[in-house]
């Protein structure tokens, strides 16, 4: 995992672009009963592992994205671009594609 760990942290959002990672539902009952995979739903919080600098508007200026490293963010179930490095799995949006911020 340290390696997967370090691997993604050399990868770097171009522009608007949000690496998150799905924050998984408990795969396990509070009675201690496992539940498969496949009967677990895909939440559509997820953590924010980095940031692109921003767009560029009409004018050229950047636009600074909405979000930062280690936000909790709400995402679309659909969409965006997935990344696997090793077992773990991550997702490329763009700033618009996420849905809301999650202020704790």
């Amino acid at each position: 995992m340290a390696t997967s760990l370090r691997n993604i942290k050399s990868l770097a959002p171009l522009l608007d672009r949000i690496l998150v990672q799905r924050i998984r539902a408990d795969t396990k009952t509070a009675s201690g009963i496992f539940l498969p995979e496949s009967s677990v739903e895909k939440l559509s919080e997820a953590r924010v592992l980095a940031v692109g600098p921003g767009g560029l508007d009409k004018d050229g200026k950047r636009v600074e994205v909405s979000v930062k490293p280690g936000d909790r963010v709400l995402i679309p179930p659909f969409g965006g671009s997935a990344v696997k490095v090793g077992e773990e799995e991550y997702t490329l949006f763009r700033d618009h594609e996420l849905l809301a911020k999650i202020n704790e």
